[in-house]
C-alpha cells in the first residue's frame, strides 16, 4: 500500500505543536510542584512520542535530539537526578530547540547545529545545567498578519458526530433543492413553493449553526501558552509571578482566538514590567512575595469577556497626568474622570515608563492592544486600584464570521452597522435637513451635543438626497455619533467577508457582506466613524436642534 508521506508529515507537525506545548506547560508545573510524579510521567510520554513520530516520518536528527531529552527525563523519573530550577530551565531550552527544529520542516534537511549538540552534551552530563539556563526571556513571537492576509494552515479537531450531522444536513438540503426545482417545473401553487423554501431555509440555518459550533474552541489551551512567557519574563525581572486561570472551558471562534493572542501578550508583559513589584517591595507593602496574574473568561451579553487582572501596584495616576499634559492630550487631565484618564494609556506613543527596557517603555504596546481589539469589533477598558493592581477588560464577539447587523441605504447602496452598536434611530430634524450639502455637523439631541456624519458625502455618493433623511445613532465607549442615511432597511444576520488586500485600508470600513439579491454591502467601522465625526466637530457650521 502506498503511503501519503505529505499527509503523514502534516499530522506529525500538528501533533508536534501540541506535544511541545504540553511539555512546556507540565515542566513549569513540575518546577512549582516537584513532588508530583504524574507531571513527570506526562512529560516523558510526550518526549517518547515525539521521538517515535520523528522516526516514522524519517527525521533522524529530530529523533536523536528527542532521545537525549528522553534520557534526561528517565534519570528524573528514577530519582538519579533531582528536579530543580536549573534542570527545568535546561529542559525548557530543549523544548525551544525542538520547536526550532520543527520550524524547519518541511523545506530543508534537518541538521543538528552546534547549539543543539551542546544542549545534548549538557543533558547527557546534567552537571552544569546552569550554563544553559535562560537569563533573558525568549524572543517575542513575530506579529500576526491581519485577518485578511493570514495564510498559515490551521487545523481543528472535530467530533465525528458533528461531521455525520453535517453530512445528513447536506443530504437533506440536496433533497429539498430537488423538491423546489420539481415544484417550479410543475407550476405548482405559490404556497407550496413558499413552504418548500421555508423548509430549505430551516435546514440551512441548522447547518450554519453547526458549522459555527465546529469553529468554537475553548480558551484554556491559549491561556496556558502564556505560562512559559510569565515564567521567563518574571525571572528576567527578578520577580516572582504565578499565572492563574478562570473560565478555561469558555469557547470562542477560532479566528477570534488566533487574533487576540498578541493583545493578551502585550498586557501580560506590561503587568510584569510595570505593575508587579519585586518580592522585597511586596513584603514591605504587606503583600505575598509571589504576585498573581489572572486570565479570566466568561460569557457576557452574547459575547465574551476576557480579563487580565494583576495584584501589583496599579496605574501611576500622577505619572499619567504628567504624560497627558506633556503630550497635549488634555488641557486639565487632573480633572478627567478616572475611566477617561486611564484610557489615555491606549494613545499611540503614551508610556509612563521612566526608562526604556527590552520589554517596554516605547509607548507602542497598549496602542497595539486597542487597535487589534477594535479590529475584532471588540472593546478594551482598564480599571486600577492604587496599590492593589490593574484589570484590563476585553469585550469580544463570539464569532468573527457572522454578526447581527442593521442595514441602511444611501442611494442604491446598502451598508451594515453592527447591531450591538446601534442605540436608536430617529428622523433627521428639519433644522439639519435644510443643509444637505454639509458633510458633517453637530446636533442638539435632547440637550446633548451629538456629532453626525452624512454617509452620502463620506463615501462620495452623487445621487440627490431624498426629502426625508434618517439618522442611526451608534455608541462606543468614547462617545456617540449620528449616521445620516437615506433609508432604514432593518436588522438581519450578516455573514462577514474580509476585504481583499487592495481594499484593506479603506477608511471607516471593516468588511463586506453579500446580500440576498447578490449585491455587496459594506460593513461600517463604528470606531473609525466616531473618530471621523469628532475630528472636526464644528465643520458643519451652526448647531442644529432636535427635541
Amino acid at each position: 500500500m502506498e503511503i501519503d508521506y505529505d499527509a503523514l508529515l502534516n499530522a506529525f507537525l500538528v501533533e508536534c505543536d501540541e506535544l511541545l506545548s504540553l511539555m512546556e506547560e507540565q515542566l513549569i508545573g513540575l518546577e512549582q510542584e516537584p513532588e508530583q510524579p504524574e507531571r513527570l510521567q506526562t512529560i516523558f510520554r510526550a518526549a517518547h512520542t515525539l521521538k517515535g513520530n520523528a522516526t516514522c516520518v524519517e527525521l533522524p536528527a529530530f529523533a536523536e535530539f528527542a532521545h537525549g531529552v528522553e534520557d534526561l527525563l528517565e534519570r528524573l523519573r528514577t530519582g538519579a537526578l533531582a528536579v530543580s530550577h536549573e534542570v527545568v530551565s535546561l529542559l525548557l531550552a530543549a523544548v525551544d530547540a525542538m520547536r526550532e527544529l520543527r520550524g524547519q520542516v518541511p523545506g530543508s534537511q534537518l541538521v543538528l547545529t552546534p547549539h543543539h549538540r551542546g544542549l545534548m552534551e549538557v543533558m547527557a552530563g546534567a552537571v552544569d545545567a546552569k550554563a544553559v539556563s535562560p537569563t533573558s526571556p525568549p524572543p517575542e513571537p513575530p506579529g500576526r498578519k491581519p485577518l485578511a492576509e493570514e495564510e498559515r494552515a490551521r487545523s481543528l479537531r472535530v467530533g465525528i458526530n458533528k461531521l455525520d450531522r453535517m453530512m445528513d444536513l447536506l443530504g437533506e438540503l440536496s433533497i429539498a433543492q430537488e423538491g423546489v426545482a420539481a415544484l417550479v417545473e410543475g407550476n405548482r401553487p405559490k404556497e407550496e413553493l413558499r413552504e418548500a423554501a421555508r423548509a430549505g431555509e430551516r435546514l440551512l440555518r441548522e447547518l450554519q449553526e453547526l458549522v459555527m459550533k465546529v469553529r468554537m474552541v475553548p480558551l484554556g489551551p491559549m491561556f496556558r501558552q502564556y505560562v512559559r512567557t510569565v515564567r521567563d519574563l518574571a525571572v528576567s525581572r527578578d520577580k516572582q509571578v504565578e499565572l492563574v486561570f478562570e473560565g478555561e472551558d469558555v469557547e470562542m471562534d477560532t479566528a477570534v482566538v488566533d487574533n487576540v493572542r498578541d493583545p493578551l501578550l502585550h498586557m501580560i508583559r506590561n503587568a510584569i514590567d510595570h505593575g508587579i513589584e519585586t518580592p522585597a517591595m511586596r513584603r514591605a507593602r504587606g503583600k505575598p512575595e509571589v504576585a498573581h496574574i489572572k486570565l479570566r473568561a466568561a460569557h457576557d451579553s452574547g459575547g465574551i469577556l476576557i480579563e487580565v487582572i494583576d495584584d501589583g501596584a496599579g496605574l501611576d495616576k500622577t505619572r499619567i497626568i504628567e504624560r497627558a499634559r506633556a503630550l497635549g492630550l488634555a488641557r486639565e487631565p487632573e480633572n478627567l474622570p478616572e475611566e477617561e484618564l486611564f484610557s489615555l494609556i491606549f494613545t499611540p506613543g503614551f508610556s509612563t515608563a521612566r526608562e526604556v527596557t527590552s520589554m517596554s517603555g516605547r509607548g507602542v504596546g497598549m496602542d497595539v492592544v486597542r487597535r487589534n481589539v477594535e479590529a475584532l469589533r471588540g472593546k478594551v477598558s482598564v480599571q486600577s486600584r492604587e496599590g492593589h493592581g490593574v484589570t484590563f477588560t476585553l469585550r469580544l464577539p463570539l464569532t468573527f464570521a457572522i454578526i447581527e447587523g442593521f442595514l441602511v441605504g444611501v442611494g442604491p447602496d446598502t451598508y451594515v452597522v453592527p447591531l450591538d452598536a446601534v442605540q436608536e434611530c430617529i428622523e433627521l430634524p428639519a433644522s439639519a435637513r435644510g443643509r444637505p450639502q454639509d458633510r458633517e455637523g453637530v446636533l442638539n439631541l435632547r440637550g446633548e451635543p451629538l456629532p453626525f456624519l452624512r454617509l452620502r458625502h463620506l463615501f462620495s455618493h452623487e445621487v440627490e438626497a431624498p426629502t426625508r433623511e434618517s439618522m442611526v445613532i451608534v455608541q462606543h465607549p468614547q462617545g456617540r455619533v449620528g449616521l445620516v442615511v437615506d433609508t432604514l432597511h432593518g436588522e438581519g444576520q450578516t455573514v462577514i467577508k474580509p476585504l481583499g488586500s487592495m481594499f484593506k485600508d479603506l477608511p471607516c470600513i471593516s468588511g463586506a457582506s453579500i446580500l440576498g439579491n447578490g449585491r455587496i454591502a459594506l460593513i461600517l467601522d463604528v470606531t473609525a466613524l466616531l473618530r471621523e465625526a469628532t475630528r472636526r466637530p464644528s465643520a458643519g457650521g451652526a448647531l442644529a436642534t432636535s427635541a
